[in-house]
């Protein structure tokens, strides 16, 4: 597996190159579960194979797959449980939850003796508007720092960090115009559940041309790293402060941590020393590796 040593471009006139930094020691209360986040797409056996085994490492080994994002939930879930059933999952179960369900103080008990859960696509907003703030939410991170895997694909991968993408912009476009411009206070974000919290997550990242609203939340929240994951990708999260890249095509970084941010009047923003890579299956990145002069 290779250490990440890619171009860091700064898109406001530098260029640099960088070697990664080595690894920086895991706290002792960093998480022991792995977070497995899809750019949407298509999902070969071999990527979803690496989900079912990290489940199966987990502790009880069970999967719970919540395709409430889905428009459709109780047709997408039982064709998501097949399908890791036929790639070697031996006990796969669908919980459709409502916001009243997760609630309940013994919604939790639904991720008791589970290893893995996976989350399908659709429209973030449905997952979070009913798991926030909740008991179910509270136990599936307490799932994930005992040692799961939490997987999620397109919506499912949005939901994951603190700040969410929601999709919506707040200026009034037509529609093949969405996103043309880099500005702060532009692109709408809400919570997600949590489970990073050095991140923004962004999905069918290359593939939807959606840089334009990273750079814009990375230069608005420059503490934060933003990983754009095209379709057909995936991370695997370890110990909450590294990543592989694994799949078929790219993973996108952008890295403010280090720049010069700049405002001008209520919105438009800009940067020096922003870093971008630009990943390939097996090259891994450290989160917790800050550029020199980082914040």
């Amino acid at each position: 597996m290779k250490r990440i040593a890619p171009l860091l471009i700064l898109p406001f006139g530098i260029l640099v190159l960088s070697a990664a930094a080595p690894a920086a020691a895991s706290p002792a209360d960093a998480p022991k579960g792995h977070l497995f986040i899809i750019g949407g797409g298509n999902r070969s056996p071999e990527m979803m194979k690496r989900f079912v085994d990290l489940a199966a490492a987990g502790p009880g080994g069970r999967i719970v797959i919540f395709p409430m994002a889905s428009a459709e939930p109780a047709t997408v879930g039982p064709e998501q449980a097949e399908d890791l059933r036929k790639l070697g999952a031996k006990d796969v179960a669908v919980q459709i939850v409502t916001r009243e369900q997760a609630l309940a103080a013994d919604s939790g008990k639904i991720l008791e003796g589970v290893g893995g859960v996976f989350f399908s696509g659709g429209v973030q907003s449905r997952v979070t508007d009913i798991l926030l703030d909740t008991p179910l939410q509270t136990k599936l991170l307490e799932i994930y720092a005992a040692g799961a895997v939490v997987g999620g694909t397109s919506a499912g991968a949005a939901i994951m960090s603190e700040i969410m993408i929601t999709g919506d912009e707040k200026r009034k476009v037509e529609a093949g115009r969405e996103f043309e411009t880099i500005q702060a206070g532009n692109v709408v974000t809400t919570r997600g559940l949590g489970l990073i919290s050095s991140a923004i997550v962004d999905q069918h990242f290359a593939t939807r041309k959606r840089h334009n609203r990273l750079i814009s939340l990375v230069l608005e929240h420059p503490d934060l790293v933003g990983i754009g994951i095209d379709e057909s990708t995936a991370i695997v999260v370890s110990g909450g402060s590294s990543f592989e890249v694994v799949g078929e095509k790219n993973v996108i970084v952008y890295d403010a941590r280090a720049a010069k941010v700049a405002r001008r009047g209520a919105d438009a923003i800009g940067g020096a020393g922003l870093r971008m890579h630009v990943l390939l299956p097996g090259d891994t990145f450290d989160l917790q590796a800050k550029p020199d002069n980082a914040r």
